[in-house]
């Protein structure tokens, strides 16, 4: 789960599905915990209690204050090695990083977007190709313990 912390800013070799999944599910647990403490704590009925029902950005407000910093601040934590691990589980796929760029520009485009999305999570599903790349040698060979240090 922490391995692409380990790797923060190494966008060069491959990724197994492993190492893609379980950063994904550290992420959900992280932001569910941090949704619940928001959702739990009083302080966030009442800031709903007080936004301007006129104006929808006052809801926002959960956002910068008290555990809702909180979503943002893991957010930037996880973002370079989110895109890291996403970029090296394509290269496992024997696909260039710049097919994230894609996938990402094309999910923000309505109704292309999920079906970007799927496509996305279809391809990290999918094994990697076996044996060496181009991208090097393959992530599920020669696994040591020194791997994970």
């Amino acid at each position: 789960m922490i391995l692409p912390f380990k790797r923060y800013f190494d966008f060069q070799g491959r990724s197994r599905r492993l190492e893609f999944w379980m950063f994904a599910l550290l992420n959900v647990i992280v932001y569910a915990v941090i949704g619940i403490l928001i959702v739990t704590t009083g302080s966030t009925a009442d800031r709903l209690g007080a936004a301007d029902p006129n104006d929808p950005a006052s809801v926002y407000s959960i956002l910068f204050g008290g555990f809702g910093m909180l979503f943002i601040v893991w957010g930037l934590v996880v973002l370079i090695p989110s895109i890291a691990v996403s970029v090296r589980r394509l290269h496992d796929r024997e696909m260039t990083g710049w097919w994230y760029l894609g996938f990402i520009i094309l999910s923000a485009i309505p109704l292309l977007g999920l079906i970007a999305s799927i496509a996305f999570i279809v391809v990290m599903a999918l094994p990697g190709t076996p044996g060496p790349n181009k991208y090097g040698p393959s992530p599920k060979e020669h696994v040591t313990a020194e791997t994970f240090e």
